[in-house]
């Protein structure tokens, strides 16, 4: 799932774009927000995907907003000034939708997104031999040295105790690490390979973009696994043997 934000002073372009998400399978709507500094204030506590974000606003304009992001995602604007498409694509904007737009630009600009995030998580990941099928990842032995990382994250280098992450998700060329009672992921710029070798045993990798700490699943359920109220990761199929693999091995039952 792509998580989105929608941002649009336009409360009836606000409400078009939200019914847009929604129709679309593979987006999730993490928020919609009437200004970029409300937007500003929920990216201080949360992290998205991708931002759907009208350029001609009050206070803050779209433009000078996703410029000021220090890690930005992927970006689509919408808005019904056909001049600001040209600064849009310097900025590396997914896509540029010219109001009023209708379901079909839209789903245009959803697959871009889509096809994007999968460009950038192949470039991530190393080179694979197309001959032969990919091997099924298996947990990693713990070693007495797997007690903390040392990730930087903008300016600064943290050290997080790798018992509270909590999951590990990626998002482009960079990763987010969810760590547990920090209200915020750290973003630091590193490949999923690198973190998937580094962490113990006690983590498996699910989904292309998530590796979970198996000690804090609270449930499966079907092709999905609950790490809380609030969280559902999807389980990949190249990953379902090895996932289905450790839960047989702990499974009590028949």
């Amino acid at each position: 799932m792509i998580r989105c934000l929608a941002i649009d002073d336009e409360p009836l372009a606000l409400q078009q774009i939200v019914a847009y998400i929604k129709k679309v399978p593979f987006l999730e709507l993490a928020a919609q927000c009437q200004s970029a500094l409300e937007a500003r204030q929920f990216l201080e506590q949360d992290t998205v995907d991708a931002i759907f974000c009208d350029i001609n606003m009050p206070d803050l304009n779209g433009m000078d907003f996703v410029k000021s992001l220090t890690v930005p995602p992927l970006i689509v604007f919408t808005t019904a000034y056909a001049e600001y498409a040209v600064e849009g694509f310097k900025v590396n904007a997914v896509d540029y939708l010219l109001k009023p737009f209708g379901m079909q630009d839209f789903q245009r600009a959803a697959l871009r997104l889509k096809d994007r995030l999968e460009t950038q998580a192949d470039k991530a990941e190393p080179a694979k031999n197309t001959d032969t099928p990919p091997s099924v990842p298996t947990p990693r032995a713990a070693s007495d040295q797997d007690d903390t990382l040392f990730l930087k994250t903008e300016y600064r280098i943290v050290k997080v105790a790798i018992k509270d992450i909590r999951y590990v998700e990626a998002m482009s060329e960079y990763l987010k690490v969810h760590v547990e009672n920090e209200p915020k992921p750290i973003v630091t710029l590193l490949s999923m390979k690198k973190m998937e070798e580094r962490l113990p045993g006690y983590f498996m990798r699910i989904h292309r973009s998530y590796i979970i700490n198996l000690k804090m699943i609270q449930e499966v359920n079907k092709n999905r696994v609950i790490m809380d109220a609030d969280t559902y990761l999807p389980i990949g199929d190249m990953y379902k043997e090895a996932f289905q693999a450790y839960l047989d091995t702990r499974f009590l039952g028949k």
